[in-house]
């Protein structure tokens, strides 16, 4: 049985050591690759009406050389427009990044079917992910799942602005500055930094302190 598969990685050596590795599927599939090594090249191949829904499995890096004229600035977003042009096909994103914020953004906006921390990604690892993936599972490897286990528990207190709150705090923000950035008032700002502290289980700290247990744990 035959699988179409984009790889998209700025390296060709590492696309080229995937494909090998994913080769040795015990599922008898060979592998009908498409390089891209840019979020250009690989806008155009998602797009192109000769492609259309065309991919059973794409590989994609994260940290890729953004296509500005489209707005995709990295694998995130390629994944996501793949949604759309592609909808059959798998996705697996591999990235160098393993805090926890990213790990969490990639999840919830990108939403691929597997998601590899680069430091995992032994061929083992990188096998038992497309076999998975192709019987219909979720693959995370595991620096994902002990980051995300606690966080996905209590996501409630991080939604979106709450996390944009802690980076501009990083920033030096002040409360009226991140307000007027965030479109909230002063006083959500303050109930939404009292809810990011009961997440840290620092109830009573300065911003500074916020900060400082976020960078700890590895959120920042």
């Amino acid at each position: 049985m035959n699988s179409n598969i984009l790889l998209v990685d700025d390296h060709p050596a590492i696309l080229n050591g995937y494909l090998s590795i994913l080769g040795f599927n015990n599922e008898g599939i060979e592998l009908m690759p498409t390089f891209c090594y840019n979020c250009e090249d690989a806008y155009n191949t998602i797009t192109n009406p000769e492609y259309a829904n065309y991919f059973d499995f794409i590989l994609l890096d994260r940290s890729l050389p953004p296509y500005h004229e489209q707005n995709i600035k990295s694998g995130e977003d390629l994944a996501i427009l793949a949604r759309e042009f592609q909808p059959k096909a798998k996705i697996v994103m591999l990235t160098a990044h393993a805090e926890t914020f990213i790990i969490y953004d990639i999840i919830h906006h990108a939403k691929p079917n597997g998601l590899i921390i680069k430091s995992d990604a032994s061929g083992e690892v990188l096998l038992d992910a497309f076999h998975d993936i192709i019987q219909g599972k979720t693959y995370y490897s595991t620096t994902v799942t002990e980051n995300m286990k606690d966080l996905l528990n209590r996501e409630d207190y991080l939604d979106s602005i709450n996390r944009q709150i802690i980076v501009l705090l990083a920033q030096g923000f002040k409360n009226k500055t991140i307000a007027t950035q965030l479109g909230i008032s002063d006083s959500t700002v303050e109930k939404r930094k009292s809810k990011i502290k009961d997440f840290f289980f620092i109830n009573k700290c300065t911003d500074e302190e916020l900060i400082n247990e976020a960078k700890k744990q590895g959120f920042i």
